[in-house]
């Protein structure tokens, strides 16, 4: 795989990695519940193509511990706002997973113009009580990887200590990263979205893994009933609810195609 060039940016008087790769225009990327401990393939897909820049959020693996200086959910969307300014994103293509997505569609609803294109993996930030998403917090930890990705051995890898590495700071990594994630959406992913996706104007693909066990498909056209600008929904077929790790081929094709 590509080994990225590894940069940091001070958010809040912590350090935020960045992650570049490839040529051609931006496209950032927000990762998804767990964060990014690794590069994966999905990332090399993007960057045959584009610059693919991946800002590391607080809290998440490469990004310390700022998410402790982030008490509302105001916090965190300032936060990523500036995030994305300082990873030179500002007006370029976004896409993000999951928890990253809810917070890429929060800064392309505030700050329209700061966003050109965007594509949204199984974002959360909506709650429908007659169809609720699962809590991901309230698992037991070996039922966790299923329900992440439709190939369980999918998140086993991205989570395991790459080989040789002997120290306890990884493990604490990977915890912080869903405490990081909690502090975002705690109660149940509901952060009323919904009330700011007729702000967003960008051109909005939504991707949803067609065995997605976090996020109910029918999450998909809430968004795009509730988005003001144009949007598409795809299923990813054989992906669950962490598209971008089961099928990464697929995924990129479907972001760079809208975004091209």
């Amino acid at each position: 795989m590509t080994e990225p060039q590894t940069t940091t940016v001070e958010l809040n008087g912590f350090s935020c990695r960045v992650w570049t790769a490839g040529s051609g225009p931006k496209l950032g990327f927000l990762a998804g519940f767990g964060g990014l401990p690794k590069w994966v393939p999905f990332l090399d897909a993007v960057a045959r193509e584009r610059t693919v820049i991946v800002p590391s959020l607080p809290g998440f693996p490469g990004g310390e511990r700022g998410h402790t200086v982030l008490d509302t959910h105001l916090d965190w969307v300032l936060a990523t706002h500036l995030l994305l300014q300082k990873a030179g994103l500002d007006g370029a293509d976004l896409a993000g997973s999951s928890v990253g997505g809810s917070l890429a569609a929060e800064v392309a609803a505030i700050w329209p113009n700061s966003v050109r294109h965007l594509a949204l993996i199984a974002p959360f930030g909506l709650f429908d009580e007659k169809d609720p998403a699962t809590d991901p917090w309230a698992q037991r930890a070996p039922d966790v990887p299923g329900l992440l990705c439709a190939d369980p051995a999918r998140w086993e890898e991205l989570k395991a200590a790459p080989e040789g590495l002997n120290s306890p700071e990884w493990p604490i990594e990977q915890v912080r990263a869903a405490e990081a994630a909690a502090r975002i959406f705690w109660p149940l992913g509901n952060t009323k979205l919904e009330k700011r996706l007729p702000l967003i104007t960008a051109p909005t693909l939504l991707l949803w893994g067609e065995e997605d066990h976090i996020m109910p498909r029918s999450y998909a056209d809430k968004f795009a009933r509730g988005i003001a600008g144009r949007s598409e929904i795809r299923v990813i077929r054989g992906a669950g609810h962490l598209a971008e790790l089961d099928k990464p081929e697929e995924v990129a094709a479907a972001i760079l195609s809208w975004t091209g």
